[in-house]
């Protein structure tokens, strides 16, 4: 068995669907090109609501399945679904019939709503006095399990499956804990990301909170007021390097380090210095084997809310330290909305794309930034110079994950 600490985690696929963009191609050439998905939410009624936009992707069309079958997917699968597909084509897993070409394949996914707009019908039709007999499915479909036997049945894979629900970095720990799976010689290879649609019981929950932004979201503004909320679903495929090299994989990048702590500052804040996020940042680079001057862009987590910004400015401060200014830093969240328990993974996608295209996504909305971060930010021509990534995300109840990227 090759050594926990010795085995690099390659990354030979990745695919992703966002309110910007169906596929990956799509979403980055927006993302780079400076345009944002915000708008109306037409996907459940948001009457009363102080905010009534967000980040709303328009559903794929799944041409593989008949519209009967199709009928019975929940939302959070209509997103899944493709983004799964394009990172098993990616990676050169599937035949030519769509089915993946391993009969085992482990899954470690996360997700914070599930499926959870067919429980909200669920309970609509209750109120209305509804039969009952006719409501099984919603209530058997919604839950978390459902949308990971969508993606093994219609790709033709079995396997266990690990399933994260840890807020907002719920993303990031799902490719974490598959890096883990593999260095600990648990798998040779594991479909790891996240996925969230837009729910009533979510979005009104951030409204009811105030925690939405009633314009724009503005990442690391000193002027921020909320957040953008918004949904999609992220995957990657990841895999000991000897077995990409095996099956004749192409390697696309290294998940080169993982690193995430816990702390019980606050149920919903961070801690006000960003001194557990500085750790997890610490643990991924001691795992990477690199150093901060490495680093050339940061894709943080950057939500908008007053406590986030600036509690991550003054972590990124303290781990770059003399290199600080030497990196590239945004938060992509002001262009494709806070997809939750996709955010990890998609953000991941895009820090793995800046690596392959060597562009990086640019700030939107800033215009008085806070003063750690001001000198860093990335511009519409920010290029990618150095050969490494970091993407962090941070959840509610004090979770906190750091991801390192590195060319292959």
């Amino acid at each position: 068995m090759t050594p926990y600490s010795a085995t690099r985690i390659a990354v030979t696929g990745w695919g992703s669907v966002t309110a910007l963009g169906s596929h990956t191609a799509a979403t980055w050439t927006r993302l780079i090109d400076g345009e944002g998905a915000r708008g109306p939410i037409t996907c459940f009624p948001v009457d009363g609501c102080r905010v009534t936009e967000g980040a709303e992707a328009r559903l794929p069309s799944l041409p593989w399945l008949s519209p009967k079958p199709q009928s019975r997917l929940s939302r959070a699968s209509r997103l899944a679904l493709p983004a799964a597909r394009e990172a098993l084509a990616h990676a050169g897993l599937l035949d030519g019939d769509g089915r993946s070409r391993i009969s085992r394949l482990e899954m470690s996914v996360s997700t914070t709503a599930c499926g959870m707009e067919l429980g909200e019908a669920f309970i609509k039709d209750v109120w209305k006095g509804s039969p009952q007999h006719k409501q099984a499915a919603r209530v058997s479909r919604y839950q978390a399990q459902q949308q990971t036997t969508d993606i093994s049945r219609h790709f033709g894979f079995t396997g266990p499956t690990s399933i994260i629900s840890n807020a907002c970095a719920g993303g990031a720990n799902s490719l974490g804990h598959a890096a883990d799976l593999i260095r600990a010689g648990l798998a040779d290879i594991v479909l790891a990301g996240g996925y969230d649609a837009l729910c009533e019981l979510v979005f009104c929950g951030f409204d009811s909170l105030q925690s939405l932004s009633p314009d724009l979201c503005r990442p690391f503004d000193l002027n921020r007021n909320g957040l953008m909320l918004g949904e999609g679903a992220g995957f990657l495929v990841l895999e000991s390097e000897p077995h990409a090299i095996r099956r004749g994989a192409q390697i696309r990048g290294v998940l080169a380090g993982y690193g995430h702590t816990t702390d019980t500052f606050h149920l919903t804040q961070p801690a006000a210095d960003g001194g557990p996020l500085e750790r997890a940042m610490q643990r991924a680079l001691l795992q990477s084997g690199i150093t901060p001057h490495d680093i050339g862009y940061v894709n943080a987590h950057g939500t908008g809310t007053p406590f986030n910004d600036r509690a991550e400015a003054s972590a990124f401060a303290r781990f770059f330290g003399e290199h600080f200014s030497q990196t590239r830093l945004s938060s992509t969240k002001a262009a494709t909305g806070h997809t939750l328990g996709a955010a990890g993974s998609i953000e991941a996608i895009f820090c793995l794309m800046a690596l392959q295209e060597r562009r990086i996504p640019q700030q939107l909305h800033t215009q008085n930034p806070e003063p750690l971060v001001a000198g860093i930010l990335a511009g519409p021509d920010a290029a990618m110079t150095k050969h490494a990534t970091l993407s962090v995300n941070l959840g509610f109840g004090g979770s906190n994950a750091a991801l390192i990227f590195t060319t292959p």
